[in-house]
């Protein structure tokens, strides 16, 4: 696919990664539509994307809401009267391990028992509304608008390496590892119209996400990386964007982890 003239829609695109996914596109000269929940957000990369001299227009919306999915794509057909690529990257995490032993303490700090604490049901439920459940509506609602309008477009889906496992994360490790298969699904099925469907697993990667984490720990993950660093956010767009410009790729999950494995 020539990026030039195409449009890109790109969901968490207020900052992070999908502020990276939008510069990169931007350079290619792809105009954008740009999903998340913060306007304020949503406004920082529209500037930079304007100022690069492509089209851009931002829609707040929840994607693990169905009605705001249907009614985002509609709009986004009314506004650019096409719609050529998916960046599906909107993801939250709530890690926890499944169940832990927690000590009880009086107020002068002694051990006086155990609590059992147990992964909420909500903290569950949240993080696979919006990472698995809001990919499959976003895609879903892309592919039909490929059969309406006879595009033959690419839809990207962001999955983790942390789909293999990772301590702490069984909501977010169960919807990285369904987005990846979902991805071959939909490569297989969406062949016969033209349209392709690929995965990027990102590995640690240098956004608000992971500074959030404490310097002890982060420097633990960075000691585990083969490269001993984190990845930055353009090197995961250059990625999409390899994709995106690639005809013969469908149906893969590319890593790019600086040969971390979990």
């Amino acid at each position: 696919m020539n990026l030039e003239g195409k449009v890109v829609v790109t969901t968490g695109g207020g900052r992070g990664l999908g502020r990276a996914f939008a510069s990169e596109l931007a350079d290619k000269g792809a105009n954008l539509a740009l999903v998340d929940l913060n306007q304020d957000d949503l406004n920082a990369t529209k500037e930079m994307a304007l100022a690069k001299g492509v089209k851009a227009q931002t829609y707040v919306t929840n994607v693990a809401k169905e009605a705001e999915v249907v009614s985002l794509f509609d709009q986004i057909v009314k506004d650019f009267g096409q719609v050529d690529g998916l960046i599906n990257n909107a993801g939250i995490t709530r890690d926890g391990l499944i169940v832990r032993k927690k000590k009880i303490k009086d107020e002068a700090g002694n051990v006086t028992g155990e609590e059992i604490q147990k992964m909420s049901l909500q903290n569950w439920q949240l993080v696979i509304d919006v990472n698995l459940t809001g990919v499959f509506l976003c895609a879903r609602e892309f592919f039909e608008k490929q059969l309406q309008l006879g595009g033959k477009g690419v839809c990207i889906n962001i999955s983790s390496i942390s789909r293999n496992g990772n301590m702490g994360q069984t909501n977010y490790t169960a919807t990285k590892a369904g987005v990846a298969e979902m991805t071959v699904t939909w490569a297989k099925e969406m062949a016969q119209h033209g349209v392709r469907c690929a995965a990027i697993a990102p590995g640690y990667i240098n956004t608000e996400m992971v500074a959030a984490i404490r310097e002890d720990v982060k420097q633990k993950i960075i000691d585990q990386v083969p490269i001993r660093r984190l990845g930055e956010p353009s090197e995961i767009a250059r990625t999409a964007v390899f994709i995106l410009e690639n005809d013969y790729i469908t149906g893969r999950v590319i890593e790019v982890d600086g040969g971390l494995r979990i």
